[in-house]
């Protein structure tokens, strides 16, 4: 258990590293050659809490960096939460019983009542696949 821990200290590491790299102001700049009313961009930033304001204004309103990063950082955290479902589903199965699962997070089958099916562990498994693509879609 100790490794997702691990895990989950690089996503959250990542996505503050995220953070520091997006968050730019792109509030003044137009297409191509930025804005003519008169507006000092940094105080601006400022006060909408940006860090920094962009240095090229075709850059500011082209940029897309910000979403590749994040659908990338989402995808690795769902890669861990999945992996980590993936596990306490077989912990959780009739040929290991490691762990417990409590009936707010399993249902019952149709077919075989007495069968726990972990059905949040199944979800996050699931989901994968969709920030996956959402991640591949960036690109």
């Amino acid at each position: 258990m100790l490794a997702y821990f691990d895990m989950a200290q690089r996503d959250l590491e990542r996505l503050q590293d995220i953070q520091k790299r997006v968050n730019i102001s792109p509030l003044g700049c137009g297409a191509l050659a930025g804005t003519t009313f008169p507006i000092d961009r940094h105080y601006t930033a400022e006060l909408l809490g940006f860090e920094q304001v962009y240095g090229n204004s075709l850059d500011g309103v082209s940029d897309r960096d910000f979403a590749i990063e994040f659908a990338c950082a989402a995808s690795l955290i769902m890669v861990h939460l999945s992996r980590l479902s993936e596990e306490m589903i077989l912990w959780a199965s009739e040929e290991f019983s490691f762990v417990t699962l409590n009936d707010s997070c399993s249902t019952g089958s149709s077919i075989m009542p007495q069968k726990r099916t972990p059905m949040c562990q199944s979800w996050c498994a699931a989901k994968l696949a969709v920030c996956l693509a959402i991640c591949k879609g960036c690109w």
